[in-house]
C-alpha cells in the first residue's frame, strides 16, 4: 500500500513539473535531515558544513553532496545513528550510490554510461585485450609479431601518423565527453549552490584541496577507516601515487609531442631524457598507487561503499595498473622479440582507457572537482537561511 501512495505521490508530482527523486536520491536525502539535526560530524568533511547551508534536499542538492562526499567512512563510525539503529544511516554507503548514478546520468552519450558501470570489469579488460588484438593482427600484415624491430624503433610496427590517426579520435571523443558531461552537472548544481560565479580565491581553494586530497584526512588529519576502526592514511597516500603517477605519464607523453612536432626529436627516448625520467618515474609510481588501492578496495568494509560499483572501481584500477606495468616492460622489451607484442598490448590498453574514460572512476575526480569548486563558491556566499529571525 505505501508503495502505490508513493508511485501516485510521484505520478502527481510529475504532471505538476516538479522534480522526484529516485529511491537511492530519497534515501540521501532522508539521512541528509537527520544529519543536519543531529550535526555531531560537522568538522569531518566538506559535506556537512554544506549541508548546514540547507533545510531541504532536492535533486540538485542531493547529486552535489553526493560528488562532494569523499567515502572515507568516518562519519559512519562516529554516527550514533548507525545500523543497527532504526534510523539506519550511512552517509559514505547512501553518496556512494548516488554518485555512482551521477556517472551514467550526465553521461554523454548515455547509453555507453550505463553500460560500464553494469560490466566494469569485464569490460575494460575485453576492451584492452580486443584492442591488443586487433593491434597485433593489423601488425602482422606488415611484418612479424615476434620479432625485433630495427633498432628497436616503435615505428617501424606502427609508423606515427597511423598511431596520431588511432588516438587523436580517441582522445577527442574522451575530452569532449567528460567536459559534456560535467557540464550537464554544472548546469544543474550551479543554481542549488548559490549560482555565484567562480572567483580567483575560490578556484584557488578547490584545486588545493583536489589535489591534496584534503577531506580523506578524518578531519583531524589521522586518516578514514578502511577494514574496521583504525585510522589510515593509505589510501590518501594511494591515490597520490596513482594521480601523481598518471600525470607523469601524461607529462611525458605531452613533451614526447612537443619534442617530435618542435625539435624533431623522434621517440623511443633514452636516459636520462626528460620524457623517459618522466615515464619511468610516473609508470612505478602509478603501479604502487594502482596495487595499493586494488588491495585497499578488496579489503574494505561493505558498509562503506555500493557493492554494486566494485566492478567499475575495479575496473578502472586494473587498467592502469594493466598500462603502467607494460609500459614498464614495453622499455625492457625493447629491441628484443617481445616488443612488438608487448606494444600492441600496451597501446590497446591506452585505447581502452580513453574510451571508458568519460564513464567510470576518472569521471569522479572531474566531478568531485568540480563539486568542490561550487563548494568553495558557496561556502563564500552569506547565509540565506536566516535562522532565528523574524
Amino acid at each position: 500500500m505505501q508503495s502505490l501512495e508513493a508511485l501516485a505521490r510521484d505520478a502527481r508530482a510529475l504532471a505538476n513539473g516538479e522534480v522526484v527523486l529516485n529511491a537511492a536520491e530519497s534515501e540521501v536525502a532522508r539521512q541528509m535531515q537527520i544529519c543536519n539535526a543531529c550535526r555531531y560530524c560537522e568538522g569531518f568533511c566538506a559535506v556537512f558544513p554544506a549541508m548546514t547551508r540547507r533545510l531541504e534536499f532536492g535533486k540538485a542538492d542531493v547529486h552535489f553532496l553526493a560528488n562532494l562526499c569523499h567515502n572515507c567512512g568516518a562519519c559512519l563510525h562516529a554516527c550514533q545513528y548507525a545500523p543497527p539503529h532504526e534510523f539506519a544511516v550511512n552517509v559514505p554507503q547512501s553518496m556512494a550510490r548516488v554518485r555512482g548514478q551521477t556517472y551514467s546520468d550526465y553521461a554523454w552519450p548515455p547509453a555507453l554510461g550505463v553500460l560500464y558501470q553494469r560490466n566494469g570489469l569485464v569490460l575494460c579488460m575485453a576492451l584492452a585485450l580486443g584492442l591488443a588484438l586487433f593491434l597485433a593482427l593489423a601488425a602482422m600484415l606488415k611484418t612479424s609479431i615476434w620479432g625485433a624491430a630495427p633498432g628497436g624503433d616503435f615505428y617501424a610496427i606502427f609508423p606515427h601518423n597511423l598511431m596520431v590517426s588511432l588516438f587523436a579520435p580517441i582522445f577527442i571523443f574522451a575530452v569532449v565527453a567528460l567536459g559534456m558531461g560535467v557540464r550537464r552537472f554544472l548546469k544543474e548544481v550551479t543554481p542549488a549552490t548559490s549560482g555565484a560565479p567562480v572567483g580567483g580565491a575560490a578556484a584557488g581553494e578547490a584545486t588545493r584541496d583536489a589535489l591534496t586530497l584534503k577531506y580523506l584526512d578524518g578531519g583531524h588529519g589521522e586518516g578514514c577507516h578502511e577494514s574496521d576502526e583504525a585510522y589510515t592514511l593509505a589510501r590518501r597516500r594511494m591515490h597520490h601515487f596513482t594521480f601523481y603517477g598518471f600525470a607523469l605519464c601524461f607529462a611525458a607523453t605531452a613533451l614526447a609531442t612537443v619534442y617530435h612536432y618542435l625539435f624533431g626529436w623522434v621517440a623511443p627516448y633514452d636516459l636520462p631524457s626528460i620524457p623517459k625520467l618522466l615515464g619511468a618515474a610516473g609508470g612505478v609510481s602509478l603501479m604502487i598507487g594502482t596495487a595499493g588501492l586494488w588491495q585497499l578496495n578488496r579489503k574494505r568494509h561493505p558498509s562503506h561503499g555500493a557493492a554494486e560499483q566494485k566492478p567499475m572501481d575495479l575496473g578502472f584500477i586494473a587498467l592502469l595498473f594493466l598500462i603502467a606495468s607494460t609500459g614498464m616492460l614495453l622499455w625492457w622489451a625493447r629491441g628484443t622479440a617481445a616488443m612488438a607484442l608487448m606494444l600492441c598490448v600496451h597501446l590497446g590498453a591506452v585505447m581502452a582507457l580513453f574510451l571508458t574514460m568519460p564513464y567510470g572512476k576518472f569521471a569522479h575526480g572531474i566531478f568531485r572537482s568540480a563539486a568542490l569548486v561550487r563548494n568553495a563558491v558557496e561556502k563564500r556566499q552569506p547565509n540565506t537561511l536566516g535562522l532565528g529571525s523574524d
